[in-house]
């Protein structure tokens, strides 16, 4: 039984004093839940947000890091020094990352393989334009994607590893796949990696990211092949973040 996966991306939003009030909110909300949950909060904050959760039941991860150890890399994070601050998370391949800064599928794969080698579970975040999902394109584009990982990081990899699916045309614009749309997405990405290994396809959590809020989250959850969620906006509102946490439980 695959356990679910609430993860909130916090992008490019807080401060010190704003993250102790959405971290309070959403500690004194928090119940006993079957979910795991996790935060990724921008780097600058990674310590102040892996102390202010100590001891209580959520996860901290970073939203990218260098596919380089160490070295003359001005402005990048290895993600050695992610795990040094107490994370244990990191996203890879957000479409942010792919459309706004150019990062290419194999890029992708070497912070894919970065993280693991640093001792950090990578969230592979994978998905489709609208102009491509237009053109029935999806399964070209989550294989290729996905492929990428998978030849550079070789199958036994994604045996400690979480995948999100997340329609690029569904981050931020209050349009979501339907709950039928997610789970055929993410039933194409658990068949792939059935093709390689069952075993590991039985047990890998893929999460669903884009626009999920409390009034759907509980739908798109209740699709098989759906572990989760990667939430955006709605995870910087404790009590919105708490309804989507509740939702999968």
């Amino acid at each position: 039984m695959r356990r679910k996966l609430v993860a909130g991306n916090w992008k490019m939003f807080g401060s010190v004093a704003r993250n102790a009030s959405l971290v309070r909110g959403l500690l004194d909300g928090l119940t006993d839940t079957p979910a795991e949950v996790a935060v990724f909060p921008p780097a600058l904050y990674l310590q102040q947000v892996v102390g202010l959760v100590a001891g209580r039941p959520v996860l901290v991860g970073a939203q990218d890091l260098s596919p380089f150890a160490e070295g003359a890399y001005t402005g990048d994070i290895a993600g050695g020094m992610i795990k040094d601050a107490g994370a244990r998370l990191v996203l890879v391949g957000h479409s942010e990352r792919r459309h706004g800064h150019g990062e290419s599928d194999a890029l992708v794969a070497e912070k894919f393989c970065a993280a693991q080698a640093a001792g950090l579970t990578p969230v592979l975040c994978l998905g489709e334009t609208l102009a491509e999902r237009d053109a029935d394109q999806t399964e070209q584009v989550l294989g290729r994607q996905f492929d990428a990982v998978l030849n550079r990081a070789g199958a036994a990899a994604m045996a400690d590893a979480v995948l999100a699916y997340e329609p690029v045309w569904a981050i931020g614009t209050g349009r979501t796949a339907s709950p039928e749309q997610a789970e055929e997405a993410h039933l194409f990405l658990r068949s792939r990696m059935a093709s390689h290994d069952a075993m590991i396809a039985s047990s890998l959590r893929i999460l669903y990211g884009g626009s999920v809020k409390a009034s759907n989250a509980e739908a798109i959850f209740a699709k098989p092949n759906v572990d989760g969620g990667l939430i955006g906006g709605a995870s910087l509102v404790s009590g919105d973040f708490l309804a989507i946490i509740a939702a999968a439980s």
